[in-house]
């Protein structure tokens, strides 16, 4: 399917299908990207990119619990294990490259459709997503907009995004 535009059709890129929810029940805090990376799309996993920092984020905010290293299944049960949950906002697009501002015709993913009766939060991983906070948070769940894990936000020092994502887990009793 391609989009189009009043004057005709527009080559904007590829329909490119999103990653599943990885979630449990006991998710407090649901991560929120906007789509997912090229390379994370074609390894079918969550911030695969080298250069993307969301992983090493998290061993900053529980340092005293390695990460492991080799296995992005144990990743994810690491993760699980924290109360922590990882979606995006946007089920699928068209988009060429990684970038959020190449995104183009973006369906929403459901959020309010996922079970998570623990769930306390929302927290937004960089502007894209937060742009999306009113359709992707349950009624009643605060949304936080935490600063982008991307290799493209360069502008904040790594301290002072660990500083902002760990904020929003001490607030909701993850550490």
């Amino acid at each position: 399917m391609t989009p189009t535009r009043s004057d005709g059709p527009v080559q904007e890129g590829p329909w490119l299908e999103g990653l599943p929810p990885l979630v449990s029940p006991h998710t407090v805090v649901l991560v929120l990207g906007s789509f997912p990376s090229a390379r994370s799309l074609a390894q079918r996993q969550y911030y695969a990119h080298p250069h993307n920092q969301f992983w090493k984020i998290l061993q900053a905010i529980w340092p005293q619990e390695p990460l492991p290293a080799d296995s992005y299944q144990e990743r994810g049960r690491w993760l699980l294990d924290r109360g922590l949950g990882l979606w995006d906002v946007y089920a699928r697009c068209c988009r060429v490259g990684s970038l959020d501002a190449a995104i183009r015709d973006a369906e929403a993913n459901d959020i309010a459709g996922l079970h998570l009766p623990r769930l306390a939060a929302v927290a937004h991983n960089g502007a894209e997503s937060h742009r999306q906070a009113r359709r992707a948070a349950p009624p009643g769940v605060p949304a936080y907009r935490l600063p982008s894990t991307s290799p493209a936000h360069a502008a904040m020092r790594f301290e002072d995004k660990a500083r902002a994502w760990r904020e929003v887990m001490v607030r909701h009793g993850l550490v």
